[in-house]
């Protein structure tokens, strides 16, 4: 997680899940102070738990966009944007707008926004726990400023890496979809846990905290997955043997999904 200060302001349209996301994860992570943040909203509920923070809130785009907003993050459901975009406007030119909308692409961004400069933005659900992974990919006027931004906005909300758009749709069936078999695994140990005899809330609570300590022991190190896993079994032991039953079919099995993730992705954008 990225702890560095970040030295611009930031409006953030939509304060759903990804956007409030955003905008409090800035803040929480220390990486901007609440007055460097805007966010709007329609609903008034969504914003109250933000300006609670101290972060300024808006029932309206166009009255954030009047403030002083460097970076605009277009946190809105991918059917709603282009009408978004319209409303705004004349207020959008010339700056920076990030859009994390699932599915569109950076071309469809620059031709709503022609005089903007775009970043198309994948992050994954974890971002809500400063915990997550996202993709940025910039547009063609986009500036080597305007990717240091972009990144530093998501690198406070876990992992952030640039990314050529044709490797985002490879990216969100590994990365995005990442979140859901990591969840599996861990309710499949947890059920075979309590099948074998053990508490269901303990066992779980156990296997996660495993998991999340694994997960931090390898990004800090840098260690590769195949030497932590070395490293931890006993030549002839329990884990050798679980290990050897397991993987062959969990690496297929992973291997299968992200590919027919990949293939539902290519029906669904009509590749």
């Amino acid at each position: 997680m990225g702890s560095e200060h970040l030295d611009f302001t930031v409006g953030v349209v939509g304060a759903g899940s990804m956007g409030a996301a955003v905008a409090s994860g800035l803040v929480r992570s220390g990486a901007m102070d609440a007055s460097q943040v805007s966010v709007s909203n329609p609903s008034e509920g969504k914003l109250e738990p933000l300006a609670k923070m101290g972060v300024s809130t808006f029932r309206s785009n166009a009255s954030m966009l009047q403030g002083d907003v460097q970076v605009v993050v277009l946190a809105v459901k991918p059917q709603i944007l282009p009408a978004v975009v319209d409303e705004m406007g004349k207020a959008l030119q010339g700056r920076l707008v990030i859009s994390i909308a699932a599915g569109i692409s950076l071309k469809t961004l620059e031709g709503l926004m022609p005089s903007s400069r775009v970043v198309r933005a994948m992050p994954n659900l974890p971002v809500q726990a400063l915990s997550g992974a996202t993709a940025v990919c910039v547009g063609s006027s986009a500036t080597e400023e305007d990717a240091r931004r972009a990144l530093g906005v998501f690198s406070c909300l876990g992992v952030a890496k640039l990314m050529r758009e044709d490797q985002l749709d490879a990216e969100g069936a590994v990365v995005s979809c990442g979140p859901a078999y990591v969840a599996l695994v861990a309710d499949a140990l947890t059920r075979r846990g309590v099948e074998a005899g053990l508490p269901a809330a303990d066992v779980r609570q156990m296997v996660l905290s495993t998991m999340c300590g694994v997960a931090e022991q390898l990004l800090e190190s840098g260690e590769n997955p195949r030497a932590y896993m070395e490293r931890v079994t006993s030549p002839g032991g329990t884990t050798a043997a679980g290990l050897r039953a397991m993987e062959p079919g969990l690496v297929d099995s992973l291997w299968v999904g992200v590919d027919a993730a990949l293939r539902r992705t290519a029906e669904l954008s009509g590749k």
